[in-house]
């Protein structure tokens, strides 16, 4: 079942390499929206927290999940899209 929950939310994200860059930290509103999103898959946000790339982008650091750590790009609607095996 976690397996289906994963590959369903994956449509919205995008495990990455983590990238050093400049971005800004999202918002209170953001964190708590990202929060949710990725805890649908069983994840947290790391200690390096939430930041905005972009207006429909954010990354998320060091992931903490029930399978592992891992970088998380989430896109800004926060949807996941299911899909039936």
């Amino acid at each position: 079942m976690l397996k289906s929950i994963l590959g369903a939310a994956l449509v919205a994200m995008a495990v990455t390499p983590a990238l050093a860059q400049d971005d800004e930290k999202a918002s209170d509103q953001d964190l708590a929206s990202v929060t949710e999103a990725i805890a649908r898959i069983g994840c947290q946000p790391g200690p390096e927290g939430v930041e905005k790339e972009r207006a429909d982008l954010y990354e998320v650091d060091d992931a903490q999940c029930e399978i592992g750590q891992y970088d998380i790009k989430l896109s800004g609607d926060f949807h996941h899209h299911q899909h039936d095996p």
